[in-house]
C-alpha cells in the first residue's frame, strides 16, 4: 500500500500496514528498548501520524485531524507542559511522530526526535518513556562536524550554527516498511576529513536496513564553480544538509545548499531508491555556473499528485551563454521538476525579472519555506527583497525583461522582511488563510481564494504582538479537527525579542492564536514561564502536532511536549 504523497494515515491503514507480530531481538549497548507501559486502550483515538516535515508533501504545515485540541482549551488554566524528552544536543530537525506502532505486542504512538551529535531517539510519545536511542557517526570517523569546522564560512567566524552539525535536515519515515531515513555527517578528529551518510533504520529498535547506510557522493558533467575537467564533485564539507528529505513515489530525495555561501557549491538534489538506497537520480541546478543552493528555512520539497517536486533556489547563476531563459543554470528561481526515469527535469520555473539585483544585494529566492496550497494550482513562494509571489505550479511564468508575468505579488513593503520563516495553511467553514511571520513584522493571515487562485490582500488580518526581529522569523504549523472553525489553532515558535536568532542560541516562545482570527493569541508559554517555559528556541524547526500533544524542539537537548492538563 502506497500512501507516500499523502504522510497521513487513519487507524484502519496503521491497522493493515503495522498489524502484525514484531520479535525484537537483544539491543546493543547503544540502545535500550523498554517494554510496553502505555496500555493499548490508553491511546488517543483515531490516532495520526506525522511521517513528514510539516505534515505531508504539500507542506503546508496543516495536521486538520487535530481532535483534542481546541480553541476553548488551550488556555493558560487548562494546557501547559506535561513533560520533556532529554537528549544529547540541540534538535534542528523537526520531530516525526507514527501512531499505533506494534512493539512487544503492544501499540504505541512514537514520537522520533533526531540532535546535531547523530543521535535518534525514540520516545513513547504520550507518556515520556525511552524506547531506544542510537548514535549514527560513521564508525571510521570520531563526531560529528562543528560549525569551528567550516573554516570559509563566513570568513572563518561561521555562527549559523552554534555547535554540533551532525543530523540537521528533518528525517522522513515510510510507514509500510517501518524505516525513518535521514542523513547524518561525520568528521575525524581534526576536522580535515568529512563525509555524510544516507541511513535507513528501523522504527521498531535503530538498526539499520539492508544497505545502510550509504555514502552520499555525486558527479555531473558542467563547467561551473569547482569543475576539474569539465565534471563538478559533491563536496561533503561543504555541501550543507538543511533542507528536510523528500519522500516520494518510492525515492527519497536529499537537497543541499551551503555554509555561509562558502564555495564552491551547488544546489544538488539526490534521489535514491528507499529499498535499496541506490542511488538513481543526480540533479544539479547550476552546473555550468555558481551557488544555487536549496534550503527553504529547513522545509522540504513539496510534491504534487502526480509526483514533480517543487523547490526554491537561492542566489546563482541564471541561464547559460547570456541567454537567462536556458533552464541549464537556475539559481534564483522557483522549480518545477519532473522525474523521468534516472533524470530531473525543468518543466516550469519562475525568476524574478530583476534578478541581477537580488543577486548583488544578497536579496536571494530561496529563503522562505515554500508550499502548494491544497486543493488548488498554487506554489506559494516569498524572497528576501520582501515580496510573495503566488505562482500557477503548472506554468510558473518564466523569465521575462522588465516585469514579472506570474499569478499575484505580494509585497509587505518592508525591507527588512527577509523572510526566513516557515508558513503554513488552514481552510476553515467559510474561508482558508496563509499565515506567515516574517521577522521585523507582524503576523499575517492572507485570505485565500480557492476559485481564483488569488489572495485577498485587501482583507488580510496583521497581528502587531512583539514578534520576532532580526533576520530569524516565526516558523508555523496549524491544527484542527477538519473545518471545524474553533478546532483551527494557529501555533508559532520563535526567539523572544529582542533577540536576533541568526547568529546565536536564544530564548524562545511558543504562541498559540486562534486560526480564524489570528488578533486573539489564546496561549503562549510565557504566560506561566516558570512552570511552560521551553528554553532555547530551535530556529527553523516548525513544532509538531498530533494527538492532542504539541511537540516543540529546542536548542535546550529537549523536546518540551504540550498538553491538556489533567
Amino acid at each position: 500500500m502506497k500512501r507516500q504523497s499523502n504522510q497521513y494515515l487513519n487507524l484502519k491503514e496503521l491497522t493493515m500496514l503495522l498489524g502484525i507480530t514484531i520479535c525484537i531481538f537483544s539491543c546493543s549497548k547503544d540502545f535500550s528498548l523498554q517494554q510496553s507501559v502505555l496500555p493499548i486502550d490508553s491511546l488517543p483515538k483515531n490516532s495520526i501520524s506525522v511521517l513528514t516535515q510539516h505534515n505531508d508533501n504539500s507542506r503546508a504545515g496543516w495536521n486538520n485531524h487535530e481532535t483534542i485540541l481546541t480553541v476553548n482549551n488551550v488556555n493558560a488554566n487548562s494546557f501547559g507542559k506535561q513533560f520533556v524528552l532529554n537528549v544529547d544536543d540541540q534538535v534542528y530537525a523537526q520531530p516525526l511522530v507514527i501512531s499505533n506502532l506494534l512493539i512487544s505486542g503492544s501499540k504505541h504512538n512514537v514520537v522520533y526526535i533526531a540532535s546535531v551529535n547523530n543521535t535518534v531517539y525514540a520516545f513513547d510519545a504520550e507518556k515520556g518513556n525511552p524506547i531506544w536511542s542510537r548514535n549514527y557517526t560513521a564508525s571510521q570517523y570520531s563526531r560529528a562536524p562543528r560549525n569551528t569546522d567550516m573554516t570559509g564560512a563566513c570568513g572563518g567566524s561561521y555562527f549559523d550554527f552554534s555547535g554540533s552539525m551532525g543530523i540537521v535536515g528533518t528525517p522522513v519515515i515510510d510507514s509500510s516498511s517501518q524505516t525513518i531515513y535521514f542523513v547524518a555527517r561525520s568528521t575525524n578528529g581534526n576536522g580535515s576529513s568529512f563525509a555524510q551518510h544516507l541511513h535507513a533504520v528501523s522504527l521498531l529498535d535503530g538498526s539499520e536496513r539492508s544497505g545502510s547506510p550509504v555514502e552520499i557522493t555525486a558527479n555531473c558533467s558542467g563547467n561551473g564553480d569547482g569543475s576539474i575537467n569539465n565534471v563538478l564533485h559533491f563536496d561533503a564539507q561543504k555541501q550543507n544538509q538543511r533542507q528536510a528529505l523528500t519522500l516520494t513515489n518510492g525515492l527519497v530525495f536529499v537537497t543541499f545548499s551551503s555554509h555561509c555561501d562558502w564555495g564552491p557549491y551547488h544546489g544538488w538534489i539526490l534521489g535514491y531508491d528507499y529499498k535499496s538506497l541506490q542511488q538513481k537520480i543526480v540533479y544539479n541546478n547550476t552546473p555550468n555556473g555558481i551557488n544555487g543552493g536549496i534550503w527553504e528555512s529547513g522545509m522540504g520539497m513539496a510534491v504534487d499528485g502526480q509526483g514533480n517536486l517543487y523547490c526554491v533556489t537561492g542566489n546563482g547563476s541564471v541561464g547559460y551563454n547570456n541567454d537567462p531563459t536556458n533552464a541549464i543554470n537556475r539559481g534564483e528561481s522557483a522549480l518545477k521538476l519532473s522525474i523521468s526515469g534516472s533524470t530531473l527535469s525543468v518543466s516550469s520555473y519562475f525568476t524574478p525579472f530583476n534578478f541581477q539585483v537580488l543577486e548583488d544585494y544578497d536579496l536571494d529566492y530561496g529563503g522562505l519555506g515554500a508550499f502548494l496550497i491544497p486543493n488548488s494550482n498554487t506554489f506559494f513562494t516569498g524572497c528576501k527583497d520582501g515580496n510573495f509571489y503566488v505562482l500557477n505550479k503548472d506554468n510558473m511564468g518564466g523569465y521575462n525583461i522588465g516585469s514579472n508575468q506570474i499569478q499575484q505579488t505580494i509585497n509587505i513593503n518592508n525591507a527588512d522582511a527577509n523572510m526566513h520563516c516557515q508558513p503554513s495553511y488552514f481552510k476553515g467553514s467559510l474561508k482558508e488563510y496563509v499565515y506567515v511571520w516574517p521577522e521585523n513584522e507582524p503576523l499575517h493571515a492572507i485570505p485565500f481564494n480557492g476559485t481564483t487562485d488569488l489572495f485577498d490582500i485587501a482583507n488580510q488580518l496583521v497581528y502587531n504582538v512583539n514578534g520576532p526581529v532580526g533576520q530569524n522569523g516565526g516558523v508555523i504549523s496549524v491544527s484542527s479537527n477538519g473545518n471545524i472553525d474553533n478546532s483551527g489553532i494557529v501555533w508559532v515558535a520563535h526567539a523572544i525579542p529582542p533577540y536576533d536568532a541568526e547568529h546565536g542560541v536564544r530564548p524562545g516562545i511558543l504562541r498559540a492564536f486562534s486560526a480564524t482570527d489570528i488578533t486573539k493569541e489564546i496561549w503562549n508559554n510565557q504566560l506561566n514561564a516558570q512552570q511552560d517555559g521551553a528554553g532555547n528556541y530551535a530556529k527553523f524547526s516548525s513544532p509538531t502536532i498530533a494527538n492532542g500533544h504539541v511537540y516543540l524542539p529546542t536548542f535546550s537537548n529537549q523536546v518540551v511536549v504540550y498538553g491538556l492538563k489533567k
